[in-house]
């Protein structure tokens, strides 16, 4: 299969999803991930007797990617114990689905992020596991999380190389002008460019401003980032929404930290 065309199966999903739809009860657990700047969110419902999952249901709101690998997830999950449902990864999903192409690999971890979230949510409601204490979404300024050990994975201190971030997820923290250029100025590699702000707007000066409406720049305001997360380069960004008070998760190819 060439690696920007689609496989037959991940079409039969995408055109016929299984198991769409929710559940309710004390035995069902939820899981939720995404975001819609990135355009994927997804919600797994599982039913749990005892250690096994006997159902799955999901909603889904994103490419076809997202929704193939959802619904394949929810097909093979059903039957399984929680444990091997935790065993559950990107590749698992993508090999069932006869692969997928490389820049869409996130989708899958998507789906079985939402999987792994909903049996997390079910063991802490069951008593089996304490929940993670919240961590303080006021960082020190310029402290993010990640932002070290990531550097050159996937996070950018500088642009020098813009075809470099061709077809890629980016997210542009606003620093200055020199981030709102940047930002504009990646939109000629990829269309999805992300420029976050704590403010309820992007200061910058009016030609910038102008030329930033004119763009397809997507805005994240009122927004932190607290940590950049991943295995062996950069995955996701946790971003707290200060307006709502919340954190999620947003998945990235690249962080771009203009200092």
């Amino acid at each position: 299969m060439k690696s920007t065309k689609y496989s037959e199966k991940v079409l039969d999903h995408f055109r016929n999803p299984r198991n769409v739809g929710t559940l309710e009860g004390d035995d069902v657990a939820v899981g939720k991930v995404g975001n819609p700047t990135c355009g994927d969110i997804m919600e797994v419902y599982i039913r749990i007797d005892g250690e096994k999952i006997t159902d799955a249901k999901f909603r889904t709101f994103g490419c076809g990617s997202a929704i193939a690998t959802t619904s394949m997830t929810t097909e093979m999950v059903v039957g399984m114990t929680l444990d091997e449902a935790m065993e559950l990864n990107r590749s698992d999903v993508a090999d069932e689905l006869d692969g997928l192409p490389p820049i869409k690999m996130h989708c899958s971890n998507l789906a079985a992020d939402a999987l792994h979230e909903a049996i997390t949510n079910f063991r802490i409601g069951r008593g089996d596991i304490v929940a993670k204490e919240e961590k303080s979404a006021e960082p020190e300024p310029g402290c993010v999380v990640g932002q070290d050990e990531y550097l050159n994975k996937g996070v950018w201190l500088v642009v020098d190389d813009p075809p470099a971030f061709k077809d890629q997820r980016t997210l542009i923290l606003h620093s200055g002008d020199e981030s709102v250029e940047t930002a504009i100025e990646l939109t000629e590699q990829t269309d999805r460019v992300i420029l976050l702000t704590p403010e309820k707007t992007v200061m910058t000066t009016p030609e910038l401003e102008k030329r930033l409406e004119e763009s397809s720049v997507k805005l994240l305001t009122e927004s932190r980032l607290l940590e950049i997360r991943g295995e062996f380069e950069v995955e996701k960004a946790l971003i707290f929404n200060i307006d709502e008070d919340e954190e999620y998760e947003l998945f990235v190819d690249a962080v771009v930290i203009i200092e």
